[in-house]
């Protein structure tokens, strides 16, 4: 599992880039989603989940449905125009930053010996 300040740094790119890919989901969905397709190395608390959907919301990035599934009230939260435009942003600064760490790490060239 990675460390929380990683997970914090890119949590907002990891929402928007799986509804883009979902189209809409509601809170939990996301956080299994999430621990599914990363082999559980990234587990997504509702004590870091609820704030960042509703930081994303504020911003115009998110909309909100609410679907009525017997007597309970499920939310379901999709990308708006704004959040399709923002989620490829984040999307391509995310993959500069990866190459950009490779390089400062040293992970594409082969070592030399000295």
């Amino acid at each position: 599992m990675y460390s929380s300040g990683l997970i914090k740094g890119t949590l907002k790119t990891i929402i928007l880039n799986l509804l883009k890919n979902e189209n809409r989901m509601y809170g939990y969905e996301i956080t299994q989603k999430v621990k599914d397709l990363t082999g559980s190395k990234i587990k997504i608390t509702e004590g870091a989940l609820y704030p960042t959907l509703h930081a994303l919301e504020k911003q115009g990035d998110l909309i909100t449905e609410k679907e009525y599934i017997g007597k309970r009230v499920r939310k379901y939260y999709k990308l708006t125009d704004q959040g399709k435009t923002t989620v490829q942003e984040r999307v391509n600064e995310f993959a500069d930053f990866i190459q950009t760490m490779r390089f400062l790490l040293d992970l594409d060239s082969p070592k030399q010996n000295v």
